[in-house]
């Protein structure tokens, strides 16, 4: 299974996405700040969204076209599913 992302700082914060194919692990890196890079240097740190697909190229293709979204169409997607923001780690299960 492949995943695909939205980490948040904050309602009104910055927004990351990113593809992988262990979703604890990379959020764990992501919220530890292990590696530097955009995510720890933005304090992005609260999964806000997550999709699940069966190949990687379906996941890629996918963060590809998030990655294009105006940030309101992003927004839009994750009150949907996730209208109070809520971080998400918790709910998942295990890797």
């Amino acid at each position: 299974m492949y995943f695909v992302y939205i980490l948040a700082s904050g309602r009104a914060g910055t927004l990351y996405v990113g593809m992988t194919n262990d979703i604890r692990r990379r959020v764990w890196e992501h919220r530890e700040g292990v590696a530097d890079g955009f995510t720890k240097a933005h304090g992005v740190k609260r999964l806000v969204h997550v999709e699940v697909f069966e190949t990687a190229l379906q996941a890629i293709q996918r963060e590809k076209a998030l990655k294009r979204w105006r940030r309101n169409w992003k927004c839009n997607l994750i009150e949907r599913e996730n209208p109070e923001w809520s971080d998400l780690f918790d709910t998942l299960g295990p890797s």
